[in-house]
């Protein structure tokens, strides 16, 4: 479970490199924007700026997955437009 504020290693999906990788990351306020609102379990839950790229994380059970050169900025910190990329990886 992701936790605001606290340093955790996870294992993501690398969109680059096209592999799991392990990082650690503190999601915090400041690099993160959270979605609460939907029941729909592969909708985004948190888009996180981290290491020149963005991770998306959708409510499931799904790695989450990271995108290079890619930041919450560019895609206006929007829920639709990161579920986008997502599916361009699919």
């Amino acid at each position: 479970m992701m936790k605001k504020g606290e340093t955790m290693e996870m294992t993501i999906f690398n969109t680059a490199k096209h592999r799991l990788e392990t990082i650690n990351i503190e999601i915090t306020d400041e690099n993160s924007t959270w979605f609460k609102d939907s029941i729909n379990t592969n909708a985004v839950s948190i888009i996180t700026d981290f290491e020149d790229g963005l991770l998306i994380k959708q409510y499931n059970y799904n790695y989450p997955m990271w995108f290079n050169d890619v930041s919450r900025a560019d895609i206006g910190h929007n829920r639709q437009k990161a579920q986008t990329l997502l599916k361009s990886e699919y």
